[in-house]
């Protein structure tokens, strides 16, 4: 209500005349969605809306979710119908603005938080020459009154954003605009003083926020890139703080990339938008590297074509606990331009039960200990098993190289106070990257350890404590079990095969499962490897190996086309 009233009052304010100089686009869209956009296909937050014959515009069409008018109102659908820049896009994306001007510009109806509003108005002015191409003056003047409504309204309720990414995509948006108009200059110093505040509380030393969540420190990032080269623009100071998180972060988000190019999916974040990655970091102007440490709780070890990157740290606590994921010691496997170990994703654009699923142990590439021994039972009837999701209160890691390769041993203590049992996961990366050695380790260390585990052991009738080792896969590989029940091999569609291998007590299953990717209609199917076993005494302990068995011919293509990107990015 508070937002509404303030927005209202905003656009009766005396309004903007022009730009202070010609805008110059930064934000990446895609061509593929845009074309989509144009053929009257809409797809936003996982809905799916077809309206293939209808010229109505976008905001005439029943909406299906909240979610759905969110994702609208924020306007990032602009990029990718500027990314095909044709008469017909250019058109629509004309005929949907004027018509959200008229209707929404005026501070009623949904978009009215600052979050959205900063998204929004930044789009409006990098995409300011598509839009106003060919406009009537009269339209252009809609156009700038418009922009300046919106411009005060963030600088009256910035304060309410959300401490994080919707704070700072509300004070970059604040900022841009405050730079772009003419009579919006006064907005420019609160704004900058307060987006320095937000870099040194949010950003840690690590180059980490709260959440933990890789895309969303990369979207922080591509918004404080933003911000420093408005300000290098429009011939002003760029504050330390600003380039000191920006110097911070980077290091931390090439720690989390994959070598695809993806970033690891962690904490509710996906690979993130393609070409997004890249520009920030070119737009960062830092070579540093990742270093030997933690990034962001995040432990990386890479070789030859191959990166793993492991969730070392206990999951977010605070706010930010709301969507944090069940993930530590949880890891994935990227070989080349191939995912091959994954989580599952975030679920939350396919609905609360999807959301809850991939927040769990059992959705990642890690050990979980079932709550009840006759969970085997609930998945043999076709029902997801129910697993335990206690807080590790402590997470230690030791990360060290030598000539035989990079050694990560980590444990953690959640299932310290049920079950009396740590958690250790160690990993060893060849130096060629085309082996990957793995031991998980459940036990109890302690005289008040054991006796939390013999008092598990009583309620489960002494059958022991049931866990599994989940291995999950892209969808786009083809397991298959062979050598007798014994091991499985994993195809690749770039022609590599892996041959995963379990050694020790633990029975061996190729099962179900899912990958969850936003922008999709519905979950994508897909396999994981799982390793179940029972503690039966104070510790059980498992190994397995991941090695490459095969080069073909489009591996080697996929190796030249690496070397290719990354002398690209190296010019870039």
């Amino acid at each position: 209500m508070a937002n509404r009233l303030q927005a209202r009052l905003a656009t009766l304010s005396r309004p903007a005349t022009a730009f202070t100089s010609q805008p110059e686009p930064r934000t990446i869209g895609s061509f593929a969605r845009g074309r989509q956009l144009v053929a009257s296909t809409y797809l936003f937050a996982g809905y799916l809306v077809e309206a293939r014959g209808d010229d109505r515009p976008v905001w005439d069409l029943p909406a299906p979710a909240p979610e759905f008018t969110e994702a609208l109102m924020g306007f990032s659908w602009l990029d990718d119908l500027a990314a095909v820049g044709d008469l017909r896009a250019r058109k629509k994306a004309q005929n949907w603005t004027w018509v959200w001007i008229e209707r929404f510009g005026k501070g009623r109806g949904p978009g009215w938080t600052p979050d959205l509003t900063g998204r929004r108005l930044i789009r409006w002015i990098n995409h300011a020459i598509f839009l106003l191409n060919g406009r009537t003056s009269e339209q252009s003047q809609a156009y700038f009154k418009a922009l300046a409504g919106q411009t005060r309204f963030l600088a009256r309720r910035w304060r309410s954003a959300a401490p994080g990414l919707p704070r700072f995509e509300a004070l970059t948006g604040l900022i841009y605009a405050g730079l772009a108009l003419k009579g919006m200059e006064a907005h420019v110093a609160p704004a900058l003083k307060a987006l320095t505040r937000e870099c040194d509380r949010q950003v840690d030393a690590e180059g980490g926020i709260p959440t933990r969540n890789p895309e969303e420190l990369m979207e922080v990032l591509t918004l404080l890139t933003w911000a420093a080269h408005a300000l290098v623009d429009a011939a002003q100071p760029v504050p330390r703080a600003l380039t000191a998180a920006i110097a911070r972060i980077t290091p931390t988000l090439r720690a989390l990339r994959h070598a695809d190019g993806g970033l690891a999916r962690f904490h509710g974040g996906g690979r993130g938008l393609e070409g997004r990655l890249d520009a920030a970091l070119v737009a960062s102007g830092v070579r540093e590297g990742p270093g030997d440490g933690l990034s962001m709780g995040y432990a990386r070890l890479a070789a030859g074509r191959t990166t793993v990157i492991v969730d070392a740290a206990r999951p977010p606590s605070g706010p930010a606990s709301a969507r944090a994921h069940a993930s530590t010691l949880a890891f994935e496997l990227t070989s080349g331009r191939r995912p091959l170990i994954v989580s599952c994703g975030s679920g939350a654009s396919f609905g609360e039960g999807w959301r809850r699923a991939g927040r769990a142990t059992a959705s990642h590439s890690t050990l979980a200990v079932e709550r009840y021994s006759s969970s085997r039972l609930a998945k043999a009837a076709g029902q997801r098993a129910e697993f335990l999701e206690d807080r590790p209160q402590q997470v230690k890691v030791e990360r060290t190289a030598d000539s035989a390769g990079t050694h990560l041993l980590a444990g953690h203590d959640g299932y310290g106070t049920t079950h009396g049992l740590t958690h250790m996961r160690r990993l060893d990366l060849d130096p060629a990257g085309r082996l990957l050695a793995g031991t998980d380790t459940l036990r109890a260390f302690t005289d008040t350890a054991r006796r939390a585990f013999d008092a598990a052991m009583t309620r489960m009738q002494l059958q022991g404590v049931a866990f599994t080792a989940h291995f999950h896969l892209h969808p786009d590989v083809d397991a298959t079990i062979d050598m007798g029940g014994l091991a499985v091999s994993l195809a690749l569609k770039s022609g590599e095969i892996w041959v995963f291998r379990p050694s020790g007590r633990a029975e061996l299953t190729l099962e179900p499962s899912v990958y969850l990717e936003q922008g999709r209609i519905k979950p994508r199917a897909a396999r994981q490897i799982v390793l179940s076993a029972n503690v039966m005494d104070y510790g059980h302990e498992i190994g397995w190996t991941l090695a490459k068995a095969q080069d073909t011919p489009l591996a080697i293509r996929d190796t030249l086309r690496d070397d290719e990107d990354e002398e690209t990015a190296e010019q870039g």
